[in-house]
């Protein structure tokens, strides 16, 4: 399948490094260079996900990543956070407000790559096993990657809804943060546990009434209502 990307990034040199690293890995590239240019690319191009920097100018990266959350069109398109701050604050800020991972500058082009890759694989998933998973109120299409509380539709990112569906898939079992670190990043690079703390919360805070049948399990981790 081929894949097209959107950079945001006021530093022509970054553009181009991760262009050339996304071309070679066979993904199409688009390229925007201010946050408003981004946000006019990404509703104009609908790209599989978008390399978001955070300093910007004139609109930095956390109120464009807000505002494309906040509209239907581009609200589910995967978002990975690229600045050269590496503060945890900074960090939990961007997945916050809806990015999907973050990486810091200066970064090894090799694994931006697979991080694109690994999220990619996050919300296409495999539809030949895609099936309706019902809980109460809370229903989820996995052909069409829609979630509904009580009919009404929740609008999650890719990792917020991988870390529903790995739950759900799985009601009773308890999963530690290592183990969701694991099945939904991918990938364990300079990850911690928080992350998925983050992440957990706001998917909670979108099911509402529904986000009971998330369970915490003190020290230990995550399981779904069973």
């Amino acid at each position: 399948m081929s894949y097209k990307i959107l950079v945001v990034d006021d530093e022509q040199d970054v553009v181009d490094l991760i262009e050339y690293n996304l071309k070679s890995a066979g993904i199409s590239v688009l390229k925007a260079y201010d946050g408003k240019e981004g946000i006019k690319k990404a509703k104009e191009n609908k790209p599989d996900l978008i390399i978001l920097d955070i300093m910007l100018p004139e609109m930095d990266g956390f109120e464009v990543c807000k505002l494309l959350r906040m509209d239907r069109e581009t609200s589910s398109i995967p978002i990975i956070m690229l600045t050269a701050k590496a503060a945890e604050v900074d960090r939990i800020v961007g997945l916050e407000i809806g990015a999907d991972d973050y990486i810091t500058k200066p970064f090894s082009p090799r694994e931006l790559v697979l991080r694109v890759k690994a999220l990619l694989r996050r919300v296409k998933g495999n539809t030949q096993e895609s099936s309706i998973i019902k809980r109460g109120c809370l229903t989820i299409d996995e052909l069409s990657h829609e979630v509904t509380v009580k009919g009404k539709v929740v609008e999650l990112t890719a990792t917020e809804y991988k870390l529903l569906t790995t739950l759900a898939k799985n009601p009773g079992r308890v999963f530690t943060r290592e183990k969701l670190l694991e099945d939904v990043w991918e990938y364990n690079p300079n990850v911690n546990t928080r992350t998925v703390d983050t992440h957990m919360r706001r998917l909670r805070e979108k099911l509402g009434e529904a986000a009971d049948y998330i369970e915490t399990v003190r020290g230990f981790g995550y399981k779904f209502s069973s």
